[in-house]
């Protein structure tokens, strides 16, 4: 019977305790949709509650990893779940204990801000886009950047991290990206530059009516322009509005 108090597991050939990668970037995910759907809510309606109910959810994951046991972290438990049929790739345990333990200090502050003083400002930007920042790489890229920051502050470097960038090795020539590969990336994002500042038909100009129209067409562009009961009811009206051009 396994321990209830731990962190990582104990796996023959690994002489630190480890985690799987899979689960942990799974669980990353999972909490990056949420965090996102909140603050989405936070910035274009105005609604700060998703980010308060995300806020403690975050912060019971996170203690529950760090002072318990990180399989027993309901993140954790669906990440697991999602990746059950894939081989594990076990990384070091103790980077990822300090990434967490990040993580758990930036959820206090916004426990502190938010949840129980209501405070709305810059400062929640800040800690909201540092804790996106730190999922997103997480999850998108494997990229754990509390554990780089271990490797600033601890004496003992991080072991077994994942994608191997603990360990000395030779890329393969597919991995590397060189100038033609960066000069394809700044070509693309210049092409979509320039396509930006192009004029696109605007979309007032499909509720404009001809001189010969008939009434009817001119009813239909005011119809378009009323916020139907749904975007009302959850005080989209204005974005509505916006949306469809309306002045």
């Amino acid at each position: 019977m396994s321990k209830i108090f731990g962190f990582g597991e104990t796996v023959p050939g690994y002489e630190v305790p480890v985690l799987n990668e899979r689960e942990v970037r799974a669980a990353a995910g999972i909490l990056l949709v949420f965090a996102m759907m909140s603050f989405a809510n936070a910035w274009f309606m105005g609604n700060f509650r998703p980010t308060k109910i995300f806020v403690i959810a975050f912060l019971i994951d996170f203690t529950i990893r760090l002072f318990i046991n990180p399989k027993y972290s309901p993140s954790m438990i669906v990440g697991r779940f999602a990746v059950r049929n894939q081989a594990p790739e076990w990384t070091g345990a103790p980077q990822k204990r300090f990434a967490w333990a990040i993580g758990w200090g930036l959820a206090v502050t916004m426990l502190w801000l938010i949840v129980i003083n209501n405070v709305i400002g810059p400062i929640n930007m800040l800690v909201c886009a540092t804790c996106l920042t730190l999922m997103f790489f997480e999850s998108a890229f494997g990229i754990c950047i509390g554990c780089k920051i271990y490797n600033a502050f601890s004496r003992r470097q991080a072991q077994h991290c994942a994608g191997g960038v603990c360990e000395v090795f030779t890329p393969h020539a597919s991995q590397k990206v060189g100038a033609g590969g960066t000069a394809i990336v700044v070509a693309f994002f210049a092409l979509i530059g320039v396509v930006g500042q192009q004029g696109f038909p605007a979309a007032d100009a499909l509720a404009q009516v001809a001189p010969s129209a008939p009434t009817g067409a001119a009813a239909g562009a005011d119809d378009r322009c009323t916020p139907p009961a749904f975007a009302v009811a959850m005080g989209h009206a204005e974005k509505w509005k916006l949306h469809n051009n309306c002045k």
